[in-house]
């Protein structure tokens, strides 16, 4: 599996692109911005886009679903039903912090949890991890999982957004992401990657409920 990932925008908010090694086929999870720069990324090698993946709603992980779109018809935008309503209101969130940001087009299919997305030889399931906001999910595929702003290094998603809640949050993680073993790759939305054992051994919010 090809991983790539870049931040992108003011947030530093991380893209990943992820490509199927034999086929080329291949999925971007959260186009915050910068659409031109992930499309560059893809041409560069070779990959033909199938799905644009949401982990969550907020604008710095969605802000480049426009120009993504623009670029790539074909390819399938994808969200969790319960976060889909913030897609055509992230000029007016972004406003709240001073920057700007495209409204999405809205999603050509929902998100469910244990949804199974295949592209090339590669296959992502849904898992949906809410508390950083309703409808957050993450997506796993081959000993990575690609978590939005659920997990980070050392530290969780934060929860004072419109829709966030701790409890729900902690939860998730615990019951959603450590159960899938100590060993798997943890790609978040900020910052650096971890792993399931670390965060197990090391975050500060594991055993908080």
């Amino acid at each position: 599996m090809i991983i790539k990932s870049l931040p992108v925008g003011p947030i530093m908010a991380n893209c990943y692109i992820l490509g199927c090694d034999k086929t080329l086929e291949a999925a971007v999870i959260d186009p915050g911005d910068d659409a031109d720069q992930i499309l560059a990324i893809l041409t560069e090698s070779g990959l033909k886009l199938k799905y644009i993946l949401n982990t969550h709603g907020h604008f710095d992980h969605v802000g480049g679903n426009r120009g993504m779109k623009a670029a790539a018809a074909d390819a399938r935008l994808m969200i969790h039903r319960l976060d889909a309503p913030m897609l055509d209101q992230l000029a007016t969130s972004a406003s709240m912090f001073g920057l700007r940001a495209e409204n999405s087009p809205p999603p050509d299919a929902m998100l469910e949890d244990g949804q199974r997305l295949v592209f090339g030889e590669i296959e992502l399931t849904v898992i949906h991890t809410p508390g950083h906001s309703p409808g957050g999910v993450a997506f796993l595929a081959d000993g990575h999982v690609f978590v939005g702003d659920t997990l980070f290094q050392g530290s969780i998603g934060r929860t004072d957004l419109p829709g966030g809640d701790y409890d729900t949050l902690i939860d998730s993680i615990r019951t959603r992401l450590f159960p899938l073993g100590d060993e798997i790759q943890v790609h978040p939305g900020h910052m650096g990657p971890t792993t399931i054992g670390q965060e197990k051994r090391t975050n500060p919010f594991a055993g908080i409920k």
